[in-house]
């Protein structure tokens, strides 16, 4: 039965660095459902979170995607202070599945939410294999049944079943076994919790680390106190960093992501044999990258382009085939285009813009993108220079994780040294650009109610 608008099935990773896919150059990595649903759509392949303030990178990532909202605009507590406000989406922002509800779409949800339980419930009707918080197991996973009340209490939780990404795959499929049958669309939302640590990878997905090629940009430590280097994620390895523990470590991450694109394609295989597939877009993204060794760093409390970059894939009915497109995107607008394909207004407050349009024109994408991490890291880039300065934490605001961190600037020409290795912020044949960023990035803080230019005068 055909619909006059198309189901939607979003699919969010957390931890999956925008590279890390085969279509994009990382041949150590495999991912053919994913290079394949590129294929036949479209791959956004400078598509960027706008970073946290907060160590736990995905609660304000999320909270951005659901809102199409700046980071401190879609959190109750901007300043990233207080863990139970920075997870709160405010209520009178409305979220896209909130939207889609209203609408007439069936809203579905499965896996990991990582914001308040009023959000998820204002935005989904119903869902199964819910698991509220940042990380678990991935063998132990504490799961809830959907609450209609919104209380979720904690008695109620379950140990799933099996390894956390088959169980979120099998609920999305029975959602699909079943929902061929309504004469409404679907908005099916299956968060997973993979490639998050702990990464242990099922057996057999995981390759050989002895063949693992590090990045050139693996470093034995970070070249400067950047303010993150006890927080939890840089603690996952020894330092200095061992090449050959970082190899285990990429073979982990490559082995959970690989295991999570077949998984992929069960939910997409699901899709086709339920005859949904001429009428249903399938969107691929994650919340956040990861460094996994790149620049000495472990986890994503950063601003380099393995820890902001994220997938972007999207395919079906009314997406262009496109392949793979450059361009300076971010989470809003994904956000916008989502509304888009479900044929709602854009929403006057979203700051993001439709990613294409219903002539399957690509937009052109943004000029500038900024980025904020914490108390102390800011990034300003166009589409071949980034910026990134950096702070001493105030006295009183650091948190536990948080180390002192330091005064400077770095720059970098993305064209010529994509790997971010070599600063230029002292090259004079670069100053005009230093200037310019540096201006756009104080420019950019203001227009989006920066809380730190009032707290640093910055």
């Amino acid at each position: 039965m055909a619909r006059s608008r198309p189901n939607i099935v979003v699919l969010m990773a957390d931890d999956h660095r925008g590279t890390a896919l085969r279509h994009l150059g990382d041949a150590q990595v495999s991912t053919p459902v994913l290079d394949a649903l590129a294929a036949r759509g479209i791959s956004f392949s400078g598509a960027h979170c706008q970073g946290s303030m907060h160590g736990a990178v995905c609660v304000p990532s999320r909270a951005s995607l659901m809102t199409g909202r700046s980071i401190f605009a879609s959190s109750c507590d901007p300043t990233g202070h207080d863990a139970r406000s920075t997870m709160t989406i405010p209520s009178a922002l409305e979220t896209f599945p909130q939207a889609m509800r209203a609408s007439g779409y069936r809203t579905h949800a499965v896996g990991k939410w990582h914001n308040d339980p009023a959000s998820f419930n204002r935005s989904f009707a119903s869902g199964e294999a819910l698991m509220f918080g940042g990380m678990s197991d991935h063998h132990h996973v504490p799961l809830r049944s959907y609450d209609e009340t919104g209380a979720y209490p904690d008695e109620n939780v379950v140990e799933g079943d099996g390894f956390s990404t088959d169980i979120f795959t099998d609920a999305a499929i029975r959602f699909l076994d079943t929902a061929g049958d309504a004469e409404s669309p679907f908005l099916l939302y299956v968060a997973f919790t993979a490639p998050h640590d702990p990464r242990t990878p099922p057996d057999g997905w995981r390759p050989d680390p002895a063949g693992i090629e590090l990045p050139p940009n693996v470093l034995p430590a970070h070249p400067f106190d950047n303010g993150e280097m006890s927080v939890r994620d840089e603690l996952l390895a020894a330092m200095p960093r061992d090449p050959q523990e970082m190899r285990e470590h990429i073979a982990d991450y490559y082995g959970m992501i690989a295991h999570l694109d077949m998984s992929i394609g069960r939910i997409l295989d699901a899709i086709r044999a339920n005859g949904l597939d001429q009428e249903t877009v399938v969107l691929y993204t994650a919340d956040h990258g990861l460094a996994v060794g790149q620049h000495g760093l472990m986890g994503k409390q950063n601003l380099y382009e393995h820890s902001i970059r994220v997938p972007l894939i999207l395919a079906g009915p009314g997406v262009p085939a496109a392949g793979v497109v450059d361009g300076l995107h971010w989470h809003a607008d994904t956000t916008a285009t989502l509304r888009a394909l479900a044929r709602l207004d854009p929403d006057p407050a979203g700051e993001g813009t439709p990613l294409f349009d219903d002539a399957g024109n690509i937009a052109a994408g943004w000029p500038h993108l900024g980025a904020a991490y914490d108390d102390g890291q800011r990034m300003y880039r166009d589409d071949r220079y980034k910026l990134i300065r950096y702070w001493p934490i105030p006295d009183g605001v650091g948190r536990p994780g948080t180390t002192s961190g330091t005064d400077t600037m770095q720059l970098f020409d993305l064209q010529e040294d994509p790997w971010e290795m070599a600063n230029r912020a002292d090259d004079p044949t670069l100053h005009s650009i230093r200037r310019d960023l540096e201006a756009g990035l104080r420019a950019w803080r203001e227009a989006i109610d920066d809380p730190l230019l009032a707290v640093q005068g910055r």
